[in-house]
């Protein structure tokens, strides 16, 4: 059979171009913001883009007193935004969706949410482009999923104004063929929710929001901490844990160093504390 150089370029390049798709690329940027690259598209993750000290202290939290956020960006904004395809904003809590964010974001650029209600919120804003997240809404051949959870313990929620304020949080579920899965755990503490997404999308590499954010009085968290990253590694034996939303604002009771030394202490293996700027790849 007589070789034919221009077919074997054309399939040599078609190969090369599915390989290129089948590895996630997640950078840490701060907090819980996070530029994810995913099959064909480029997200950002729960934009929190302010200097260092722009906005004061949650009330009715821990350390109240200290300026948000409490740390730098190690990059640029216009880095952060540059090649961003769309914006997943899980909840709009100012740590998540900030007033900086809202102010030099494209108004054109989609921005995916979590129901109606911070849909319109952020169309008040000024956005043009605002979709809310269901069961695998498409975009750009990622199939992106609403997830479950619990922006604090039950007694919390307990009190109508704390649950007010509480509000709700998303997580989202990444897919797409030949990658892996994706899932974003979001603001929320380990219940069933959480079990459920777990045993659904069986998710090859999880993100989970680590700090321990406490209100003033209660020793209990409004996220997850050391022990729920213990617990993810011993249910999900297989996955690659990502642990993040720790250092920049005020109420988190665990820092990124206090995670390092659990996970070392522990030996949990899978488990990558990643620092601002810095890129996994899976």
């Amino acid at each position: 059979m007589k070789f034919k150089p221009t077919l074997f370029l054309l399939a040599l390049g078609s190969l090369m171009a599915a390989t290129a798709h089948a590895e996630i690329s997640y950078q840490h940027i701060r907090n819980a913001t996070a530029k994810i690259h995913y099959g064909n598209a480029t997200f950002l993750v729960d934009p929190y883009l302010a200097p260092k000290g722009s906005y004061a202290g949650f009330e009715g939290t821990v350390n109240s007193q200290k300026r948000n956020p409490l740390i730098n960006m190690n990059k640029s904004v216009s880095d952060v935004l540059k090649g961003v395809d769309a914006v997943i904003v899980t909840h709009t809590h100012a740590d998540h969706w900030d007033e900086y964010a809202q102010k030099v974001i494209p108004k054109t650029l989609p921005i995916f949410v979590q129901n109606a209600g911070d849909a319109k919120i952020i169309r008040e804003q000024g956005f043009k482009d605002v979709r809310v997240v269901g069961k695998e809404t498409e975009f750009k051949q990622v199939k992106l999923s609403k997830t479950g959870g619990q922006h604090g313990t039950d007694k919390m929620y307990s009190v109508p104004q704390v649950a007010e304020l509480l509000g709700d949080a998303m997580g989202v579920v990444m897919q797409t063929k030949g990658e892996k899965t994706l899932y974003i755990v979001g603001d929320t503490i380990w219940n069933q929710e959480v079990d459920f997404a777990l045993k659904r999308y069986k998710p090859e590499v999880i993100v989970m929001n680590t700090g321990y954010a406490q209100l003033e009085g209660d020793p209990n968290s409004i996220i997850m901490g050391k022990a729920d990253v213990a617990k993810a590694h011993k249910v999900a034996p297989k996955a690659n844990i990502i642990t993040v939303h720790m250092d920049a604002v005020n109420h988190a009771a665990v820092t990124s160093n206090d995670m390092r030394r659990f996970v070392k202490e522990n030996n949990l293996q899978r488990v990558t504390v990643p620092r601002e700027s810095e890129v996994l790849k899976y």
